[in-house]
């Protein structure tokens, strides 16, 4: 499957991908914005997240909260999203609505700050917070993405500090502060539009000229510090954190070669190999056989910059002591990399990855997030047409080569979490000979 891929710029930076398909009445917007948790500075956590909130709270023709309701009036949905290196928002409209989706985005981009209150920011730091409050530290392993970016990235890496931002950051955010982390980083030359569906590409470069073009350029944005990384940690590193959880849950990471590049794909590869469905190795063996585990599961940061991580998620059964989840989960990885993996569980992840991705592909929306994505990170949206490709191209010697590389005692972070009851709380960091 190979979908229509065109692209222009404007004047003031904006690039455009678009992908004209008429075989549904609707059409998808997705603008994202080159920024994420890693631009925010030492004291001012938690912006980027904060600015998927202030967006949605009007600009100078459009009044508070009034984005959601055209857009639902229009039998539209909408909603953003934000990373460590993005912030994206998005929009799903009957075909004859594109121009409204359009205009919301572009009077937002362009004038956003003369809608700027004081009143505003401290609903929406109130709404931040409490959503932190709901989803991460009152939420069953909610704090799992920042113990995890805190103990696989040094403190002065970008990746390091909290997605959603401490509290006393969010705090201390003012009105000023704001107002200069917009005009910095929500540009034109700072954000890819893409729009996929069903539209006529000369009316849709028509609007876009009309309703982004006049926005002004940005100034300048500082450069990132280093983001290189050396390929494996060096040593284990462990945490234990003692939580209001019933069942023991470890997160077992590894530095990963970064999203995009040529050893990605084996990395992702050995992640379905190892916890994508309940074929999946760790599935079959934890789960099923030595019913160790409740569940398992493996992931990819996805992370474009510096170094990816690779995430193994186990969680144990009731029954299943926290040392014992420890050691099988280990004798598990120990056994990968002692013998890799075999060509027919190669084949099996490949074939699953592809079919998610061509699945993925018929929705106008993630087709939209997909071009922006390959748009921001490598300027290249026609990348999405590679994928399949790319992945197919995966033999197994790489993905043991992969392995071996980067599934060793000297690539591991275990982030293991503990019902806390009747134990005295504490978190531990050390390496694994001091650990064990």
């Amino acid at each position: 499957m190979r979908i229509p891929v065109e692209t222009f710029h404007l004047d003031n930076g904006l690039f455009v991908t678009l992908s004209e398909d008429h075989t549904t009445p609707i059409v998808a917007v997705n603008l994202w914005y080159h920024v994420g948790s890693a631009n925010e500075k030492t004291g001012r956590t938690g912006f980027a997240h904060l600015f998927e909130h202030m967006l949605f709270q009007g600009s100078a023709h459009v009044g508070s909260n009034e984005h959601f309701e055209l857009i639902q009036r229009a039998g539209g949905t909408l909603n953003g999203s934000t990373w460590l290196e993005r912030t994206n928002y998005f929009e799903t409209v009957p075909s004859n609505e594109l121009a409204l989706a359009l205009w919301l985005e572009a009077d937002r981009m362009g004038e956003l700050l003369p809608a700027m209150t004081q009143e505003k920011l401290d609903t929406q730091r109130d709404v931040v917070k409490n959503e932190r409050r709901w989803a991460v530290d009152n939420q069953p392993y909610g704090t799992m993405l920042e113990k995890m970016q805190e103990l696989v990235f040094p403190p002065s890496h970008p990746f390091q500090h909290s997605l959603i931002g401490s509290l006393e950051d969010l705090s201390a955010a003012s009105l000023d502060d704001i107002a200069q982390f917009f005009a910095m980083y929500y540009t034109p030359d700072n954000a890819v539009l893409s729009i996929a569906g069903d539209f006529d590409s000369t009316d849709a470069r028509k609007l876009v000229t009309e309703y982004f073009g006049p926005i002004r350029i940005g100034e300048g944005r500082p450069m990132l510090p280093p983001m290189n990384l050396p390929p494996v940690f060096g040593n284990r590193l462990r945490e234990v954190v003692y939580d209001n959880v019933s069942l023991a849950r470890l997160f077992m990471a590894f530095r990963s070669p970064v999203f995009g590049s040529e050893k990605y794909y084996a990395a992702s590869v050995a992640s379905a190999v190892l916890g994508m469905r309940k074929g999946s190795r760790l599935h079959r063996s934890l789960v099923r056989e030595r019913q160790i585990a409740a569940d398992v599961g493996a992931f990819t940061f996805d992370l474009a910059k510096g170094t990816d991580i690779l995430v193994v998620d186990v969680t144990a059964r009731p029954e299943t002591s926290v040392a014992k989840l420890e050691e099988e989960v280990e004798r598990e990885i120990d056994l990968i990399h002692r013998e890799g993996v075999k060509e027919p569980e190669v084949k099996r992840a490949i074939a699953l990855i592809e079919t998610d991705l061509l699945a993925s592909l018929q929705s106008a929306g993630e087709r939209a997030d997909r071009l922006s994505m390959f748009a921001t990170y490598f300027k290249r949206p026609e990348l999405v047409n590679e994928q399949a490709d790319r992945y197919r191209s995966v033999t197994t010697q790489r993905v043991n080569e992969l392995i071996s590389e980067r599934f060793g005692e000297d690539n591991r972070a275990s982030l293991l979490y503990v019902p806390k009851e009747g134990v005295e709380s504490e978190s531990v960091r050390a390496a694994a000979a001091g650990a064990d």
